[in-house]
């Protein structure tokens, strides 16, 4: 595995290799580094928010709970009032209405409790005794009453229950709800049974609510909202506002989706003394309202720590250029010596390493060339004969002397690559003599698909060299279609005919993709670009041109000698399919059978 890592290193270009150290060792570790720091901020947003919230409604709880205690102990001072007893159980006559009319005058207690306790709205006593007139606080329970939902509650318990009910006495002849005590009380002197109503002035809680930062509301045990931040809240339900809470612990907190936002939930029940039923306080805030400005810090910061990385990685790429450039031009000195003229001169500026193998290829080309003029010299003075025989051990000599000396000069090269951690040439090279290697080997045998893969990834990747970013490929094959035999050649000129014709005059990025799959007893080979594409009118021709036999069209040679193998090979139908549409690119495919032994 290392050795298959360091040869890919090898094989990689020394612009590419530098920009994949940079990315690899600086830029994803730093962008790794700063989404932390954003999630880190961000996390603990919302950890003190929810913190703060919690804390909150513990003081909410609090204070609520003080104001609640307030008509608990009124309630429990009227449980032993006889004179609240004398005026409920009292069978007032109908020929003097001045007995309860003094009976109510007397009584003020009911009347002191409202305006020595500023939490206490008022205070009623219902009671089944029809000859009480109503007087907004003794009450006859008549019927309404006795069906009232709060009123059998209470009377089925000698408990505090505390519900959201109608004020059946408000003086405009509304019904407004209020938050109530509701109790039942027992009068053992007459064994009657009343029901005690305290409504609470929530204008405090309201108040106080009001005062906090976030969403905050007080709901029974109905859900019904008795007090909130928000006074349209007031009156609706929990399941209303989106805040369905449901059943679990006292005190909880949860995170709940509301209108399509992420919310924070914090709940607190209060169970007041002696009471059944008690109230929620529900506290939300919406998780983007608290990370906002940790977001827009996040991403100010994400912003300059991209451009600090996009402009480091322009210099390592301007740098790497520059130092390709200049190997480029020693490249295409050698290839020319390779090529036999010895009238090549080097020229690179500076005197750094690659400025130093420039003039030492200068004066090895100089030797050279006089080496040669002193054979030549010598030779005159023999036969024809022997001139002959010494130019052709001459031309031996050379043969010898190029390809030896290209590969010290290129593995000089590569050696000075990886000194400083550039290899694309070294690789370009290598790419460019595994591709000739391979064309000059190939024969009339038989090969597989893994093979002619591995050329089609060479060609790709010495014009990945040529075009640098602005070609990507996909090479993808099932694992079932690599032993697949099949005519040699068959792949590489599809990839360089999608190149060549559909990515070279495309200025924008270009990608070319090759798939094979197998599908039953056959394997199809996909090839697809995104390049220029072409009309109906020119896939016409072109499909017209891949099927005549005679080559007039000379740029689909390629395509022609290859469909006309697979026909010859496989039949008709194994030819190529091409489809395309301009502007978007051409897909060419052919089918094969699947079996090793169907190529011979």
């Amino acid at each position: 595995m290392r050795k298959r890592f360091v040869r890919w290193l090898n094989d990689m270009k020394i612009r590419n290799k530098l920009i994949f150290f940079y990315v690899i060792v600086v830029m994803i570790p730093v962008l790794i580094v700063g989404f932390i720091v954003i999630q880190y901020f961000r996390l603990d947003a919302l950890q003190k928010a929810t913190e703060q919230t919690e804390n909150n409604v513990q003081r909410i709880k609090t204070q609520t709970e003080n104001l609640l205690n307030v008509p608990i102990r009124v309630s429990n001072q009227l449980l032993l009032d006889k004179d609240m007893e004398r005026v409920a159980t009292t069978t007032y006559s109908n020929d003097d209405p001045f007995q309860l009319v003094n009976a109510y005058r007397e009584y003020t207690d009911f009347t002191d409790y409202v305006r020595s306790y500023s939490e206490i709205r008022s205070i009623q006593l219902y009671t089944d005794n029809p000859t009480l007139l109503d007087n907004l606080q003794f009450m006859d329970a008549d019927s309404t009453i006795r069906a009232t939902v709060w009123y059998e509650k209470a009377m089925q318990a000698r408990v505090i229950n505390w519900m959201y009910i109608d004020d059946l006495n408000h003086p405009n002849g509304v019904s407004p709800k209020q938050l109530s005590l509701v109790r039942q009380i027992f009068f053992p002197t007459s064994g009657k049974r009343s029901v005690l109503v305290i409504q609470v002035d929530t204008g405090y809680l309201n108040s106080l609510l009001s005062q906090e930062p976030f969403d905050t509301m007080i709901a029974d045990e109905d859900g019904n909202i008795v007090a909130a931040k928000d006074p349209s809240a007031i009156g609706r339900t929990l399941v209303d506002m989106g805040f369905e809470v449901g059943g679990g612990a006292a005190e909880r907190s949860f995170e709940r989706e509301i209108d399509g936002m992420d919310y924070r939930v914090s709940i607190n029940t209060l169970i007041p003394d002696s009471s059944k039923s008690g109230l929620t306080i529900v506290s939300a805030f919406s998780s983007e309202s608290i990370v906002h400005d940790a977001n827009r810090i996040g991403l100010i910061g994400a912003g300059l720590i991209v451009f600090i990385l996009l402009m480091a990685l322009l210099a390592v790429y301007f740098n790497s250029r520059l130092i390709s450039s200049r190997l480029l031009k020693l490249n295409r000195s050698l290839n020319r010596v390779a090529e036999g003229n010895l009238d090549t001169v080097s020229r690179i500026d500076g005197q750094d390493e690659i400025g130093q193998l420039s003039e030492q290829f200068n004066y090895m080309v100089t030797n050279i060339k006089e080496l040669m003029h002193q054979v030549y010299e010598a030779s005159e003075a023999n036969s024809r004969l022997e001139v002959m025989q010494r130019e052709i051990k001459l031309k031996m000599l050379a043969s010898q002397i190029n390809p030896h000396f290209l590969f010290n000069a290129l593995e000089s090269i590569r050696m000075r690559a990886h000194v400083q951690g550039e290899k694309d040439i070294a690789r370009a090279v290598r790419l460019l003599g595994k591709l000739i290697r391979r064309n000059l080997e190939i024969g009339n045998r038989h090969t597989t698909l893994k093979n002619e893969l591995d050329m089609v990834e060479s060609y790709l990747e010495i014009q990945k060299f040529r075009h640098g970013d602005r070609l990507h490929y996909t090479l993808a094959a099932q694992p079932d279609t690599l032993e697949v035999l099949l005519p040699p050649l068959l792949v590489q000129p599809l990839i360089e005919n999608a190149i060549v014709h559909g990515l070279e005059n495309k200025e924008t990025e270009g990608s070319v993709a090759l798939h094979a799959v197998r599908i039953g007893d056959e394997v199809l080979i996909d090839v697809m670009d995104n390049g220029a594409g072409m009309t109906p009118e020119r896939l016409r021709q072109v499909e017209e041109s891949i099927r005549e036999k005679d080559e007039k069209e000379e740029s689909r040679i390629g395509l022609r000698n290859v469909h006309q193998r697979l026909v010859m090979t496989y039949g008709e139908e194994c030819g190529l399919r091409i489809s395309s549409e301009l502007g978007k690119g051409t897909q060419i495919y052919f089918k094969i059978p699947a079996g090793r032994d169907e190529y011979v």
